[in-house]
């Protein structure tokens, strides 16, 4: 930990332990955060570019024939809405017809893949983690509010826990090991402004 003054105020900038002074603990939460980091870039891409895991793979509801087109129409780069499909068909529960009503929409389009790409480097590189999780543990709860009640348990599902999880990793300065966090809260810009951390 590294102490600083300034105005007169005592600042403590965690350093690479951070708050978790176990060894195996600190890269344990550095590989939970780069895999949650991984996923929101992937999802990111996949949305962007039509990659066909997600995105760019339909199923004939008839006959159960798969269609891949990847780079195709459904990518974001050739026009195709990465919010408009789940928003439009996948939703269910008391928010539906929010959710229903902003599908497509080009700011939901934008809010959501920038929402994935920051959240997904914010992670990855371990840096921002508190705006980086706040944002993701957020979008954690939209999705899980999309679709009430989740099939497989009354309340709890993965959007739930995941929302958790970017608590923890938030909370427990996750981006100082195995990350830029300690060169990060380090710099005057965020001894500045510790909401960057």
């Amino acid at each position: 930990m590294d102490t600083t003054t300034h105005a007169g105020q005592v600042t403590t900038v965690p350093g690479p332990a951070g708050p978790v002074v176990s060894e195996p603990a600190r890269r344990a939460l550095a590989v939970l955060r780069i895999g949650f980091g991984l996923t929101f870039l992937w999802a990111f891409f996949d949305k962007l570019l039509a990659l066909g895991f997600a995105t760019g793979r339909t199923v004939d509801p008839v006959s159960g024939t798969e269609t891949l087109d990847r780079f195709g129409d459904a990518a974001w780069i050739n026009g195709g809405s990465p919010t408009e499909g789940f928003l439009s068909f996948g939703t269910k529960g008391p928010f539906a017809d929010f959710y229903q009503s902003i599908a497509g929409a080009a700011w939901a389009d934008w809010l959501f893949m920038l929402g994935l790409l920051g959240i997904g480097l914010t992670l990855t590189l371990g840096l921002g983690m508190r705006i980086g999780t706040a944002v993701g543990a957020l979008l954690y709860v939209l999705m899980w509010t999309a679709y009430l009640p989740p099939d497989n348990n009354p309340v709890l599902d993965d959007h739930v826990l995941g929302a958790i999880s970017m608590v923890v990793l938030g909370l427990t300065a996750a981006g100082t090991t195995w990350g830029l966090g300690t060169w990060w809260n380090r710099t005057a810009l965020v001894r500045a402004n510790h909401w960057l951390r």
